[in-house]
């Protein structure tokens, strides 16, 4: 007899569902995405069973619509992330993150000497390498690879 299938996380009606999070980044997404302080409904699965990540975790978000500056950060802590838009309870629309070519305010600079650490520059990268990511710094152009990243 075959094995009933179940979901792990229940449904949502209304919002957005963040799926093939790596597990060991899950708390890194719900900090960058100030989930946390968030009024939705929030669910969360951790270290789910996955075949492509072995374990990942997924996060849902009633009644909330990532903007492109979140999809950003997502694609910059969890590039694996894919994004289900639902609407009464049908996926409506799937999104796979992409890690942008530029990013810009979202990262800070590794370089203590950076000027973006010492006035009020906007940070500016551009990405040179995107698995594993890599950023250069527009203005001292030091490399920031993904394990150094720190989202602002």
């Amino acid at each position: 007899m075959a094995a009933k299938k179940e979901l792990q996380v229940s449904a949502v009606e209304n919002g957005t569902v963040i799926d093939h999070i790596p597990a060991n980044k899950l708390f890194d997404v719900i900090n960058i995405l100030g989930i946390q302080s968030s009024e939705n409904t929030v669910t969360f699965g951790y270290n789910l069973n996955s075949a492509k990540l072995g374990k990942k975790a997924i996060i849902k978000i009633s009644e909330k619509f990532l903007c492109d500056e979140e999809i950003n950060k997502l694609a910059l802590v969890a590039p694996t992330a894919k994004i289900n838009i639902i609407k009464d309870f049908e996926v409506v629309e799937k999104k796979t993150v992409q890690v942008p070519e530029h990013v810009e305010g979202i990262v800070r600079c590794v370089n203590p000497k950076c000027i973006t650490n010492h006035q009020k520059v906007r940070t500016k990268f551009e990405v040179v390498g995107a698995s594993p990511i890599v950023l250069k710094c527009h203005y001292c152009e030091k490399l920031t690879d993904q394990e150094h990243i720190q989202i602002i």
